[in-house]
């Protein structure tokens, strides 16, 4: 559907950074700000809150950067697990560099990483450590605390926070994040304070976490959107418990805050006298909700997020071959949003030309609502044919001209099939992007399809196959959603990723 605006995010900006500000000073002392979510390339909110950039967060921090620094987490398991970021592709060790030298390249200083979880069965964590601190950064252990988050006894003393290392921060404000959730982002913020206090000195904690938004309703498809995102690590957005009790009014929190917050409660009253939060929600400073401009296109988006994470968690379990937990849980959040799959508008008309020819199909859906479709032929796969017919469009090029000549692609066949041992012909997305830059240089066409590559991004597509990795790298980035249908062309047992 076309994209409508819903979210202001030059609002966003100037309310969260006043917000924090605000909040720094009630805390007094140094205040450690755990950031929920992606720090930058929050994809996820750029999906379901249309307005919002990836880079929304980073811009704002810019406003107080000089105030700042940034504490990256890892967590020693996910090292040990070889975790990928998924939106990327990337592991998550190659994910903290990559945003400590994203940080840099924008003044922020980085130079602390926090290892959490950390004990002795961890050879890959450790070298990883090691690793970090050749780079020149600083590595802080925390090693696993029996009874968290429940034992508070235990946690508050020197068997457990005090067990932890010291990160020796140098300003007052520091931001907490990680490359993705269960990083320990929470932990460290509460060791921080704790050691903080041992040392004389004030310190307090905040969160802000952009989903799910407080003030949108628990059955809001924006807080919907969130639940079917953590679908895998089994989060639900819950009535915060502790926010109704205090102040008899229903808001938007989710199941780790609220299983958490006892101990922070606890810690803060037990180090500072008192605790200035009554719930989960008070430590939050999340402005989103305040930023909505369009509450129906907010609400669209999200409902198409949620249904792409539908399609995401079949092809996983797919791939995996897997039960199907996660994509029943993100069928009930389908079902509690109102939504269904045939409401993505690409699925129909891809799922038509597979059935018309009897081949793989696909389908994009541009900005102004057009649906361009693409078949399987000898010499393209659906996909590379349905990105050369939509660039046709967007350049208003005639569609019956052929912007790669039969007597070009051969070529590129011939070296793929005898040089480079692969049984498919076909060209893939990368293929026909290189052959098209090629043309490019003599051919006026090929230069005005490859000028609108950049009017792709936040289009939708859907495919009737599973895709290989470089034509899902090539949609990526493009910045196109891809979907796609939970089944493979042909049946075999060893898949090249």
């Amino acid at each position: 559907m076309p994209h409508t605006q819903g979210f202001d995010p030059d609002r966003y900006i100037e309310l969260q950074s006043e917000h924090i500000n605000a909040r720094r000073r009630e805390i007094g002392g140094r205040l450690y700000l755990e950031m929920g979510g992606k720090l930058f390339d929050d994809l996820h909110a750029s999906r379901v809150l249309p307005g919002f950039t990836p880079d929304n967060k980073i811009r704002m921090l810019e406003r107080i950067r000089d105030d700042l620094e940034i504490v990256v987490c890892l967590n020693a398991k996910d090292l040990e697990r070889q975790k990928v970021r998924a939106d990327l592709g990337i592991p998550y060790e190659e994910d903290a560099l990559r945003l400590i030298d994203v940080f840099r390249e924008r003044g922020f200083l980085v130079e602390h990483v926090v290892m959490t979880q950390l004990t002795d069965d961890n050879p890959m964590a450790q070298a990883f450590a090691e690793r970090l601190t050749r780079l020149g950064l600083k590595v802080s252990r925390h090693r696993v605390i029996p009874g968290y988050p429940t034992d508070t006894r235990r946690i508050v003393s020197e068997e457990g926070f005090g067990a932890n290392d010291y990160v020796d921060v140098s300003r007052d404000l520091v931001v907490v994040t990680a490359p993705g959730p269960g990083s320990g982002k929470l932990a460290t913020c509460l060791s921080q304070v704790y050691h903080e206090y041992q040392r004389g000195q004030a310190a307090g904690y905040a969160k802000f976490e952009t989903f799910p938004i407080w003030n949108l309703s628990l059955e809001h498809p924006v807080n919907l959107a969130y639940e079917a995102a953590t679908a895998d690590l089994d989060d639900i957005n819950v009535i915060d418990p502790f926010h109704l009790s205090a102040y008899d009014r229903q808001v938007t929190s989710y199941n780790r805050d609220v299983e958490v917050f006892p101990l922070l409660k606890t810690m803060l009253e037990r180090l500072a006298g008192s605790s200035p939060y009554q719930s989960p929600t008070d430590m939050g400073v999340n402005m989103a909700g305040h930023c909505i401009s369009d509450d129906e296109a907010c609400r669209e988006a999200a409902r198409q997020e949620i249904i792409r994470r539908y399609y995401k968690a079949l092809v996983d379990e797919r791939r995996e071959e897997l039960d199907d937990i996660v994509s029943s849980r993100v069928a009930m959040v389908m079902s509690k949003a109102g939504c269904a799959i045939e409401d993505r508008r690409v699925v129909a008309p891809a799922l038509a030309v597979a059935e018309r020819t009897e081949l793989p199909g696909s389908a994009i859906e541009l900005a102004d609502g057009t649906i361009i479709t693409g078949k399987t032929s000898p010499l393209l796969g659906c996909s590379a044919a349905m990105l050369l017919n939509a660039l046709k469009h967007l350049a208003d090029i005639d569609p019956e001209l052929h912007l790669l000549s039969p007597e070009s692609i051969e070529p590129i066949q011939t070296l793929k099939t005898t040089h480079l041992g692969s049984r498919n012909p076909r060209l893939h997305t990368d293929e026909v992007l290189i052959a098209l830059s090629v043309s490019a240089a003599g051919n006026n066409e090929a230069r005005r399809a490859l000028a609108e590559l950049k009017n792709l991004q936040g289009c939708d597509v859907h495919t009737t196959t599973i895709l290989g990795s470089v034509d899902e790298d090539i949609f990526r980035n493009l910045g196109v959603l891809v979907t796609s249908e939970p089944e493979y062309w042909r049946k075999s047992l060893y898949r090249k990723r």
